[in-house]
C-alpha cells in the first residue's frame, strides 16, 4: 500500500481508502443488518493490506455502518482512522452537534473520531454553520478530544467548494468531493483545496460503478493495449497528485482484492498519460454528433424532463462504450417518474432550445435518444 500526506493534517493516509456505504447487508422480517460474516472480514482484510482510513456516515447500510465499521477494526482502533459525518438537517440548535457526535461515538463504540464531516456541503450550509454557531461547537469537541479533525464533504457547484475553503480556514481540514474521469467538475476546486492546506479524498473514483463495467475505454482513447475500465478509473484519480486518496465503496473481497493492486503500483499515470486519458475524453465526447456539455441551461424543464440526464446516459452508450452504465440508468430513470419525466411529457413549449448555448434541437434530439435507449 502507498500513502499520501493529508493536507496540513499530520497524518499519512492510504491511497484507498474504505468507503463503509455499501458493505453487504441482508434483509430479515423487513428490517435490514449488515451481514457480518462478510462485512467484517471485509473490513479487516483491508486494514490487513495496509488500508488505514475507513468512512461512515449515520445514514449509511440502513444506519447500521457505523456499527459494523467500529466492530471490524475495535482490536485496531490505534492503528486506523476513522471518519463519519454530520447531516444538517438534525441541528436545529448548537447543541445538536454534540448530541449528533456522541451518537456516532457511541455508535462506533470509541472515544474520539480522527476525522468528523459537516456532511454534504452546500452553498446555503454557511449559513446553517453561522445560525448555530458549528465552527465553536467544533473547535470544543476538538479541545475535548472527541474529534481529532474536522473536515466537510461536498455535493455543489464547484465555486462553491472554494467559498467553503476559506470560510473553514483555521477549522476545517479535509474536504471529500466528488471526482473522477467522467466528471472532472471540481478539479480546479481540488487544486485550490490542496493548496491551501487541505486533504482532498475523492469519492465516486469509478463514478458511483458507471466505469466498472468491461469496455474498450483505454484502448479507444488512447490507441494502447486495453486495460480494466474499473483500473483505468482508478489510476486516473490517484494520477491527479492534488487528490490524497481515492475513497471506494467496496461490496465484496474481489472488488477490495481488485482496487488494491492497482493501489500498490509504483505508478498509477505518467503525467503524459494522465494528461492524454483527459485530453482524449473531452475530444471524444466533442466529436459526439449529440454534444451536450451538462450546462443544464435548458433546466428546469415546465414538465420536468430532466434533459442532461438522458442525453448524459446516450453520452456513456455512444461515445464511451459504457452501454452496460446507459442503460442500468434509464432503467432506473423510468423507475422514478416521481421526480422526472419521459420526453412524451413534452408540451412542445421551446423554451430549452432556446437556452441551449449549443444549439442542439432538443426535442428532436430527446425522442431519437430515447428509441437508442429503449432498443439497449
Amino acid at each position: 500500500m502507498r500513502y499520501r500526506k493529508f493536507g496540513n493534517t499530520g497524518e499519512s493516509v492510504s491511497v484507498l481508502g474504505f468507503g463503509c456505504m455499501r458493505l453487504p447487508e441482508m434483509e430479515l422480517n423487513g428490517k435490514w443488518y449488515i451481514d457480518e460474516d462478510k462485512a467484517l472480514p471485509l473490513l479487516f482484510r483491508a486494514y490487513e493490506e495496509g488500508v488505514n482510513y475507513f468512512d461512515s456516515a449515520p445514514y449509511y447500510c440502513h444506519k447500521n455502518s457505523e456499527y459494523a465499521m467500529g466492530k471490524a477494526l475495535k482490536s485496531v482502533r490505534d492503528k486506523v482512522m476513522m471518519t463519519t459525518k454530520l447531516p444538517f438537517e438534525v441541528i436545529a440548535s448548537p447543541a445538536d452537534f454534540r448530541k449528533t457526535l456522541e451518537n456516532s461515538l457511541t455508535k462506533i463504540g470509541t472515544d474520539y473520531i480522527d476525522f468528523y464531516h459537516l456532511w454534504g456541503i452546500n452553498k446555503g450550509s454557511l449559513q446553517t454553520i453561522e445560525k448555530y454557531n458549528l465552527f465553536n461547537e467544533a473547535r470544543k469537541a476538538k479541545d475535548e478530544g472527541l474529534v481529532r479533525h474536522m473536515c466537510f464533504s461536498f455535493h455543489d457547484v464547484p465555486e462553491n467548494m472554494i467559498d467553503m475553503i476559506d470560510a473553514g480556514e483555521g477549522i476545517l481540514e479535509t474536504v471529500l468531493c466528488q471526482y473522477n474521469l467522467l466528471d472532472r467538475s471540481n478539479e480546479k476546486s481540488i487544486a485550490y483545496a490542496k493548496s491551501k492546506g487541505y486533504g482532498v479524498a475523492a469519492m465516486g473514483p469509478v463514478a458511483g460503478g458507471r466505469l466498472s463495467a468491461p469496455t474498450e475505454l483505454y484502448k479507444k482513447l488512447t490507441g494502447k493495449a486495453s486495460m480494466a475500465t474499473y483500473e483505468l478509473a482508478l489510476r486516473f484519480v490517484l494520477g491527479n497528485e492534488d487528490i490524497s486518496l481515492a475513497l471506494s465503496g467496496m461490496e465484496n473481497m474481489d472488488m477490495l482484492e481488485k482496487n488494491l493492486a492497482i493501489a500498490d503500483l509504483a505508478t498509477y499515470m505518467t503525467r503524459a498519460d494522465w494528461d492524454q486519458v483527459g485530453v482524449a475524453m473531452e475530444e471524444v465526447k466533442k466529436f459526439s454528433e449529440l454534444y451536450c456539455t451538462g450546462c443544464n441551461y435548458c433546466q428546469p424543464c415546465p414538465e420536468n424532463i430532466i434533459i442532461p440526464k438522458l442525453f448524459n446516459m446516450y453520452t456513456y452508450h455512444n461515445v464511451y462504450g459504457l452501454t452496460v452504465t446507459a442503460k442500468s440508468e434509464f432503467e432506473n430513470y423510468k423507475k422514478n417518474t416521481k421526480n422526472s419525466a419521459m420526453p412524451e411529457a413534452c408540451i412542445d413549449c421551446g423554451l430549452c432550445e432556446e437556452k441551449c448555448p449549443q444549439h442542439l434541437n432538443i426535442r428532436s434530439e430527446m425522442k431519437r435518444v430515447v428509441e437508442v435507449l429503449e432498443a439497449l
